[in-house]
């Protein structure tokens, strides 16, 4: 995949050929950032890659912060959407996950709390449209 990419699509099938072709780009240790409104599509694109990594139960972390699951690859799944100070971060552990260059970390909501961010990363902004299409637009930050 060529960055920046950018797509407006219609389907779901259309978004989880978005998620296979940028999964090959992704190593252990790469962090990817998803931004986008509620409903967006955000944790379905999640899913969708953490299938291509062997990883069948990826759901929405929002109530519990970070998710971790084990495929052929480990990932971290964090949602910051209910997070109010970067300390609550820091509290579970945010740098050890961010540290662990064997897992691919994923953080919806990450515009939230940009300051932790790491510098080396993708970011993914899924814009919805009043037709329910959606454009996906990725960075990537070295």
């Amino acid at each position: 995949m060529k960055y920046p990419y950018s797509l407006k699509i219609i389907s779901e099938t259309e978004t989880e050929n978005i998620a296979v072709e940028f999964s090959k780009d992704l190593e252990k240790g790469d962090v990817v950032i998803l931004n986008g409104d509620l409903g967006s599509g955000k944790t379905f694109f999640v899913k969708k890659i953490g299938k291509l990594f062997g990883i069948n139960n990826v759901s929405s972390p929002t109530f519990a912060i970070v998710n971790e699951y084990s495929g052929r690859l480990k990932v971290f799944h964090f949602d910051f959407y209910r997070i109010e100070k970067s300390e609550e971060l820091f509290n579970i552990g945010f740098n050890d996950y961010l540290n662990d260059s064997n897992a691919i970390m994923f953080i919806e909501w990450g515009e939230l709390f940009s300051a932790v961010l790491p510098q080396k990363r993708y970011e993914i902004r899924i814009t919805l449209h009043e037709d329910f299409s959606r454009t996906f637009k990725i960075d990537k930050y070295d």
